[in-house]
C-alpha cells in the first residue's frame, strides 16, 4: 500500500492571527492580534520563521475569583473530579471565545486564524514509568470548538504534544517569538519570562536558530503568588509592596536554591508540578523558622526568583557569550512588579546585563506569550516547524498543534 501524500501546505501570505494565552498563574487570558507577513517565500535551512510581526492590539480578561480557583483546583490544589474537569475543560473555552470576541469587537480587526495555548493543568516534561511503559505527558485544557464557532476561523490548539513525542520538553514554546523579533546583528538578547513560572531564551548576536538556548529557570510569580494567597487573602503582591516591607531570610532563599532542579542542565521545564503547593509549604516552614512576620516570606520569596534566574544566568548562559554585554528583556506579570525588577538588576548588572523590559522594545509586558501563540499558529498552518530542538531538546523540528475548523 502506498502512503498518501501530505497535503500541500497553503502558500505564505499575510495574515491577522489572534494569539490567546492562559498562564500558570492562572491569573486571566490575554488576547494578542497580530499581523504576520512573510519576508521571504524561501528560507535558508536553520534561518527561523522568517517573518515580520506587528502588534495590532492586546486584551487582558481576567478570570473571576472562581474560575480560577476552578483552574487552581485542577491544577493541584485540590480534590476535583472527572466531571468538574470536563466542565471546567469547556467553560474555560467559553471564556477564551468571550474574550477573544471582545478583542476584535475593540481592534475592528478582520482574523484569519487564532492559537490557542489552552490552561496546563498538568505537566510533566521527562519520561516517568506509568502502568508499564515510561513516557512524558502534558495537558492543556480549554474546549476551542466554541471558539471557532464564534470566530468563523480554524483554531490552532494543543501545540506541546508534537515536540514532547519528538523527545522534547514540549516547552518553552515562546523562544521562536524571541528569535523572529528580538535577534540582532550585534547584540546578545536574553528574554525572561516572568509568569507562574520563570524562563529564558537566550539570542546570540547573529544567532541562527540552533544558536537558541531556552529554558525554565524557576519560580517566576508562582512562589510569590501562592504565598501571598495563604498569608494576606490576596491573589499576588500588587506593585511588589508586601515584599518590599519585608526584608529578605538569606538562610531560607539559600535551603530552597538546594532544590535540585535549579543545577539540573536544560533543557528542562518546571510547573506546579515542582513549584506549587508542596514546595511553598516547605519555603514558608523554613521561612517562619526565622521570622514571624508574612511579609519577610513575601520578600523571600521574591528574592528566590531573582537569585534563580541570576544563578540560571551564570551557570547555564554566561559560558555561551563569555564577556559579551547583554540586553536583558523581561516581560511577564512580572515584569510589573517594581520591587523584584529592582532586585533583578542588582543581582544582572554586575554580571554584564542592562535589564528593562519588552514594552521599551516591540511588545507590551503582558502581550509578549500570547503573540508567541499567534505565531505558532501561523507556523502550523504554513505547515512549518514551530519548536526550537535546541530549547526544548527534541530530536527534530516539529509541526506543532491540532487545527479546528468553523
Amino acid at each position: 500500500m502506498t502512503a498518501a501524500a501530505s497535503p500541500k501546505p497553503p502558500s505564505l501570505r499575510p495574515m491577522t492571527v489572534a494569539g490567546i494565552m492562559s498562564g500558570t498563574s492562572a491569573d486571566g487570558i490575554d488576547v494578542a492580534i497580530v499581523r504576520i507577513r512573510p519576508r521571504t517565500a524561501r528560507l535558508q535551512p536553520d534561518a527561523g520563521p522568517g517573518v515580520q510581526l506587528d502588534l495590532l492590539h492586546h486584551t487582558a480578561v481576567p478570570f473571576s475569583r472562581a474560575l480560577r480557583q476552578a483552574v487552581l483546583t485542577a491544577a493541584g490544589t485540590g480534590p476535583t473530579s472527572t466531571a468538574d474537569l470536563a466542565r471546567l475543560h469547556w467553560r474555560l473555552g467559553l471564556a477564551y471565545a468571550e474574550a477573544a470576541q471582545a478583542a476584535v469587537q475593540a481592534s475592528s480587526a478582520s482574523l484569519d486564524l487564532v492559537g490557542c495555548h489552552g490552561q496546563t493543568v498538568y505537566h510533566q516534561g521527562r519520561p516517568q514509568r506509568t502502568l508499564g511503559r515510561s513516557f512524558a505527558c502534558t495537558w492543556q485544557i480549554g474546549e476551542v470548538a466554541p471558539l471557532a464557532r464564534v470566530l468563523a476561523v480554524p483554531v490552532v490548539s494543543n501545540f506541546r504534544p508534537a515536540d514532547m513525542a519528538c523527545g522534547g520538553h514540549g516547552a518553552p514554546l515562546v523562544p521562536l517569538l524571541d528569535y523572529a523579533l528580538y535577534r540582532h546583528p550585534t547584540r546578545v538578547r536574553v528574554l525572561q519570562n516572568l509568569g507562574g513560572i520563570g524562563n529564558l531564551t537566550l539570542v546570540p548576536a547573529r544567532a541562527t536558530l540552533s544558536d537558541v538556548r531556552a529554558f525554565d529557570t524557576g519560580p517566576g510569580n508562582m512562589l510569590i503568588d501562592a504565598l501571598t494567597q495563604q498569608l494576606y487573602g490576596r491573589a499576588y503582591d500588587r506593585d511588589g509592596r508586601l515584599a518590599a516591607r519585608g526584608k529578605i531570610l538569606p538562610a531560607a532563599v539559600r535551603r530552597a536554591l538546594g532544590s535540585p532542579f535549579f543545577l539540573k542542565p536544560p533543557p528542562k521545564s518546571a510547573g506546579r508540578e515542582e513549584f506549587g503547593r508542596t514546595f511553598a509549604a516547605a519555603f514558608l516552614a523554613h521561612c517562619q523558622q526565622f521570622s514571624a512576620d508574612p511579609a519577610d516570606a513575601i520578600a523571600s520569596a521574591t528574592a528566590l526568583t531573582v537569585e534563580s534566574i541570576g544563578l540560571a544566568f551564570r551557570t547555564f548562559v554566561r559560558p555561551f557569550i563569555p564577556n559579551e554585554p547583554v540586553d536583558y528583556l523581561v516581560a511577564g506579570g512580572g515584569a510589573k512588579n517594581p520591587t523584584l525588577l529592582t532586585m533583578l538588576r542588582g543581582a544582572l548588572e554586575p554580571l554584564g546585563c542592562k535589564v528593562s523590559t519588552t514594552a521599551a522594545s516591540a511588545l507590551p509586558v503582558d502581550a509578549k506569550e500570547a503573540a508567541a501563540f499567534a505565531l505558532l499558529a501561523y507556523q502550523t498552518w504554513h505547515h512549518r516547524p514551530g519548536n526550537v530542538p535546541s530549547a526544548t531538546g527534541a530530536d527534530r523540528p516539529a509541526i506543532l498543534g491540532q487545527v479546528s475548523y468553523a
